[in-house]
């Protein structure tokens, strides 16, 4: 039949910049321009996976964000942008065979749409600043980019225009947005967003800051989250790693889990505290968190066995995938979950189950032999995952029962009333725990012949 017209099916660029960043919060963005540098960083040093033991040296590579609700900035020292680069595929909307074949290796980025969500997601008003060499000269350009103007405008080409630029005090990129959006004014300008940033960077590049990479915000230094794991004893966490072979690629995994801090004397499920929220399954890419804590399906727990619950608090296992393929890693566009669909995460995920198992069948045994338990414990340190020993397997102490069996008692009582009656007893400063313990006490030996 013989084509009478052609049917318009191209997108308006409104369209894809609001597609593009809808999905993305502000925080994930900053985290994507920081992946950029540490890509950046990567490159320069050469070919090196990154491991829980072993790394590239990071000790002079400099991530510098500073932003508040006028605006926003990101420097680095990763040697640059080359013109080439910049006019080749940096800015494409995508990534091309060339990015790929030139990105470097065990990078962190895949997608090829960090670059340009952030930008859009952050800013109305953006400069790009390059400086790098070409042998020893240094050359710079900026590339400017005002978004709605940009957004309106009619021609084919998606192009951003290319200018010269006075050269930046080290070889690196700067990003500086001078108008944000609406929601980046919003986040930026929070009193809580600062803290909670620096939180989470510190947790999801804990594997490069450990390698000495420098990440500072607002002029506040990042020290990287180092979780430890009690070892010695009755007690050894996991530690152990194999190479999944991917057709001619390998991916490098290494798990690390075990007892990390004591279970909570409340099992309450309204009660959330800060060592429940740390505890769970982590997953890295090439140093790179991803998932983090993580208490669902996605890693075992509801899968075969229990549904998470405050009890198994105090476990921590971590599962680092490294590979010079980035595109075999089990990381999701937005770098905040994993893809099941994943070979390597498939494969890896039922390695899970032997440890968390463990930590389950122990918080079980545990609450019947609290003092046993706490004793034996005193008796191993806590080991960063960063100087741990191999180990195949998690190992924690059998505990048997050498006493009548025991239980807990939950309820919920107005707080007032509990300092009522810790003050009637007198010592105001007893815990709930022990304002129930003595209530029980005292009713039990009231209330009950023994004889």
């Amino acid at each position: 039949m013989p084509e009478i017209a052609r049917a318009n099916a191209n997108a308006s660029r409104a369209f894809f910049v609001r597609m593009l960043t809808r999905d993305i919060s502000v925080e994930d963005c900053i985290l994507d321009l920081i992946d950029n540098s540490v890509d950046a960083a990567w490159r320069k040093l050469g070919k090196k996976r990154l491991g829980l033991q072993s790394g590239p040296n990071f000790s002079k590579a400099m991530i510098d964000v500073k932003f508040d609700e006028k605006g926003f900035t990101i420097t680095d020292n990763g040697g640059g942008m080359s013109l080439e680069v910049a006019k080749a595929y940096a800015f494409t909307f995508g990534r091309t065979d060339v990015a790929r074949e030139e990105e470097a290796e065990f990078s962190i980025g895949v997608y090829g749409i960090g670059l340009k969500r952030a930008i859009f997601k952050l800013g109305e008003k953006i400069d790009i600043n390059s400086t790098y060499k070409v042998g020893t000269k240094r050359s710079s350009f900026v590339v400017p980019i005002d978004v709605p103007t940009w957004v309106k405008g009619q021609s084919k080409d998606w192009d951003f225009p290319i200018k010269s630029a006075a050269d930046l005090e080290n070889d690196g990129l700067k990003i500086t947005v001078t108008k944000l959006t609406d929601p980046a004014k919003a986040r930026l300008g929070d009193g809580d967003f600062e803290p909670l940033l620096i939180d989470t960077i510190a947790r999801d590049y804990a594997l490069h800051l450990h390698h000495g990479l420098t990440i500072k915000v607002n002029g506040h230094k990042v020290r990287g989250e180092v979780f430890k794991l009690l070892s010695g004893g009755d007690f050894e966490p996991l530690n152990d790693s194999y190479v999944e072979k991917i057709g001619e690629d390998e991916v490098h995994v290494e798990i690390a889990a075990g007892y990390a801090f004591p279970p909570p004397e409340s099992n309450d499920p309204t009660e959330k505290t800060e060592r429940e929220e740390k505890s769970g399954w982590y997953v890295a890419c090439n140093g790179r968190v991803v998932m983090a804590a993580d208490k669902s399906m996605l890693s075992v727990w509801g899968d075969d066995f229990p549904a998470w619950h405050p009890q198994y608090t105090g476990f921590y296992g971590i599962m680092i995938f490294s590979s010079d393929n980035t595109e075999l890693l089990p990381l999701t566009t937005t770098k905040r979950s994993i893809d099941l669909s994943s070979v390597v995460y498939r494969r890896a995920r039922p390695k899970m189950k032997p440890p968390t198992r463990a930590w389950i069948d122990y918080t079980n045994a545990r609450k019947n032999e609290v003092a046993a338990a706490e004793q034996r414990e005193s008796l191993a340190k806590q080991t960063s995952i960063f100087s741990m020993t191999h180990s195949a397997k998690v190992t924690l102490p059998a505990l048997k029962r050498s006493g009548p069996r025991e239980t807990s008692i939950q309820f919920r009582v107005a707080l007032d009333r509990v300092k009522n009656l810790a003050r009637a007893m007198g010592d105001t400063t007893l815990s709930n725990r022990d304002v129930g313990q003595k209530a029980f006490d005292y009713a039990y030996n009231d209330m009950v012949d023994e004889e």
